[in-house]
């Protein structure tokens, strides 16, 4: 019996099937009731797809320790046996009927004040959850649902950590989504990259960044600029300072949000401010905001309400100075996981949607490969020049995907590949030539999705 096809009225242990709802990469949910008490719910279980998943007692014991309105309230967790002896584990946590935050923003006409509201719910989420020496990891709109009510549910506590866990990844890249990833955690991965025991400790304020790029996301409609940028230089690749996040530039915010915004994706951990105090300022400003907060959320045109004008973006502290021994541009992987590498990069879309994160991959019998950083150090390590042509290889780089390869991709010497449909050899160093076209690897850097919404 496969742990994500069970049968309507199914047992595992008092609980009973209604209705599969749907899986991520990690856990099947099920709408289940009560044996004993018909009718009554309904509640949610998550069962493990995989047997004895550590996972899910990490993610129990968190969600055990945390008593709180805005996070799912844990009910039972307890092992199945499945046909073949077994045993699976399952939580099982009151049921939440809400809409997933970017998709509820898109049925509204979002305002300042309504944004305040619902961020400060998910930043009480976030107080209680650190204030149990915890951390949710992975922060984002998908896995932040509004009730009907208007009310915020933070979601998926399956890459939570807590202090005294076990430890279960061991590999880069660490849990979360890498769009919400915040500079301390990218730059570590970049620092450390040839140190393949090296492990990044997530701390509150990776949570509170990652509210940052989920008010920003909310609002805009996009993520932020890349938050850790590299330049060339004679000395090798060296961290400079990012765009300037300024959201009013982009949308009709209120003053207000604009500032906290800026305040969340602060480059420095500890401007950013603690959850108690990010929930505190938010639900302040949705208190004391004048008028102008009530006005709908919209792109900003030539003209603006009096008092929503952009305001002058803040100055960015002063360049970190070279990193030593960082020469050179082998293995270049300039922002993990956000997607910044060379331009003559692919990625399959299906590879880099995590929309979750599929922690602790190896521990499944996957493995993490170090081959796509040297493919981007190849390209970047050239220069750019009309007249290069290089042919695609004999064989595929490490870390390139493998068949089966998903349409529009092409199998090209055991290897999947996208052809640059406006290009034709030769194909410069952001492209190799193969019969007459100019095609770019694809790399299996993505993890697929842990989030499930019933």
């Amino acid at each position: 019996m496969n742990p994500n096809a069970l049968p309507a009225d199914t047992l595992l242990g008092p609980w009973r099937v209604v209705s599969f709802q749907g899986q991520g990469a990690y856990g099947a949910v099920y709408r289940v009731e009560r044996e004993a008490q018909a009718g009554a719910g309904p509640f949610a279980l998550k069962l493990a797809r995989h047997p004895l998943d550590p996972r899910f007692e990490r993610e129990g014991e968190l969600l055990s320790r945390i008593c709180h309105p805005h996070v799912p309230r844990l009910l039972d967790r307890g092992w199945q046996v499945l046909p073949g002896g077994v045993p699976f584990p399952y939580l099982v946590m009151e049921w939440v009927e809400g809409t997933p935050l970017y998709a509820w923003a898109s049925q509204q006409e979002l305002t300042s004040r309504k944004v305040f509201q619902l961020l400060a719910q998910v930043a009480r989420a976030l107080e209680a959850t650190h204030a149990v020496k915890g951390v949710h990891r992975d922060v984002k709109g998908d896995n932040v649902l509004v009730r009907m009510d208007g009310s915020a549910v933070l979601m998926d506590f399956g890459s939570g950590l807590y202090r005294g866990a076990e430890i279960l990844t061991h590999q880069f890249p660490p849990p979360g989504t890498p769009q919400y990833q915040s500079p301390e955690c990218q730059r570590f991965q970049w620092e450390a990259r040839r140190l393949p025991r090296a492990r990044y400790e997530a701390q509150p304020a990776d949570d509170v960044y990652a509210l940052g790029v989920t008010a920003y996301r909310l609002t805009v409609g996009e993520y932020p600029p890349e938050c850790v940028a590299m330049q060339q230089t004679e000395e090798g690749f060296q961290f400079v300072p990012a765009e300037p996040v300024a959201p009013e530039r982009r949308v009709s915010v209120s003053p207000e949000l604009a500032a906290l915004i800026r305040q969340m994706l602060s480059d420095e951990p500890a401007l950013r401010g603690s959850a108690t105090e990010v929930a505190q300022a938010l639900e302040h400003a949705a208190e004391m905001s004048g008028p102008l907060a009530d006005q709908p959320i919209r792109p900003v045109s030539k003209s603006l309400p009096q008092g929503l004008e952009p305001v002058p973006e803040v100055p960015r502290r002063r360049p970190r100075p070279p990193l030593l021994g960082l020469t050179g541009v082998r293995g270049l992987m300039v922002a993990v996981g956000v997607g910044l590498l060379t331009g003559g990069v692919w990625w399959a879309g299906t590879h880099l949607s995590w929309p979750g994160l599929q922690e602790e991959r190896t521990s499944l019998g996957g493995h993490a490969d170090a081959g796509p950083m040297d493919i981007a150090g190849e390209l970047a390590s050239q220069t750019e020049q009309s007249t290069v042509n290089m042919d695609v290889p004999q064989k595929p780089f490490p870390g390139q995907l493998r068949p089966p390869c998903d349409k529009p991709q092409v199998n090209i010497n055991g290897g999947c590949w996208v052809q640059s449909a406006d290009k034709t050899p030769p194909c410069g160093v952001r492209a190799y030539s193969w019969k007459d076209g100019c095609y770019s690897p694809i790399l299996q850097l993505g993890r697929p999705p842990t989030s499930v919404q019933p």
